[in-house]
């Protein structure tokens, strides 16, 4: 499964971004994707998943009621729309695939993709 990712850029605080990753390969096997940050001396963290099986989602604490996560399954691509940035919110934001796939022992494993990551930078 390879990830690529699109948006992100500069944004005064209080304003929006939106940024969306599209998954190719083999898509069917993928049991959930989100977003991942990570900030300058900080450790990367799940900022919104959703999952492929019913699209339920998950979001920390620190986005909530501000990000919305969301998916285009003909598109397999996903969607991360940010409302009310913050400055506390730059940071390198990652796409993420959780997939299926056989190991070299023939067993099922899951694996994860990473995107390259793209930049937001939130001025206050």
């Amino acid at each position: 499964v390879q990830l690529v990712e699109s948006g992100g850029g500069v944004v005064h605080a209080g304003g929006s971004l939106s940024l969306s990753c599209a998954a190719s390969g083999s898509t069917f096997s993928i049991h959930n994707m989100g977003w991942y940050r990570q900030a300058p001396g900080k450790q990367r963290e799940l900022v919104a998943s959703i999952s492929s099986a019913d699209g339920s989602t998950n979001y920390a604490d620190s986005v909530k009621g501000r990000f919305s996560i969301s998916r285009d399954n003909a598109k397999n691509t996903i969607y991360l729309q940010m409302n009310s940035l913050k400055p506390e919110d730059t940071a390198v934001y990652y796409c993420n695939a959780v997939y299926d796939s056989l190991g070299y022992d023939g067993n099922s494993y899951r694996f994860p993709s990473w995107g390259q990551g793209t930049q937001v930078t939130v001025s206050s």
